[in-house]
């Protein structure tokens, strides 16, 4: 699936929004058959599942503290997964992580384990403070 590049994090004040993307170098078409996630990970704590898209189907996933605030989506012109974030919180500040596998649908949501996940980029920051 590629390298996989994080963009789009940085500081905003609470109630705004961001928008991160996730670049992949490899092929994400629908036949890939390839779940992208976004994990974010807080100071002291393990890594935790954000949202997941799966290419074949469009299926999507999410933690319950972002659903309705967050979306996920493809975006083909620039072969990225889209983090969409709105009404953040700064509960939501954290390093965001984004993550891909092959393994199948059956393996793609967020409360799976992050060790299915072969690739991971290096991260995009995200405070959301006043």
């Amino acid at each position: 699936q590629g390298q996989l590049l994080e963009s789009g994090g940085g500081s905003v004040q609470p109630g705004g929004s961001l928008r991160l993307s996730c670049a992949v170098s490899g092929n994400i078409d629908s036949e890939s058959r390839t779940c992208i996630a976004w994990y974010r990970q807080f100071p002291g704590k393990e890594r935790e599942g954000v949202a997941t898209f799966y290419t074949y189907s469009g299926s999507t996933d999410y933690a319950s503290n972002v659903r309705g605030r967050f979306k996920i989506f493809q975006n083909d012109a620039e072969n990225a997964v889209i983090l969409q974030m709105n009404r953040l919180t700064p509960g939501d500040t954290g390093m965001y992580y984004c993550a891909a596998h092959r393994r199948g649908s059956g393996y793609c949501y967020t409360g799976v384990v992050v060790d299915v996940f072969a690739n991971w980029g290096q991260g995009t920051q995200v405070t959301v403070s006043s």
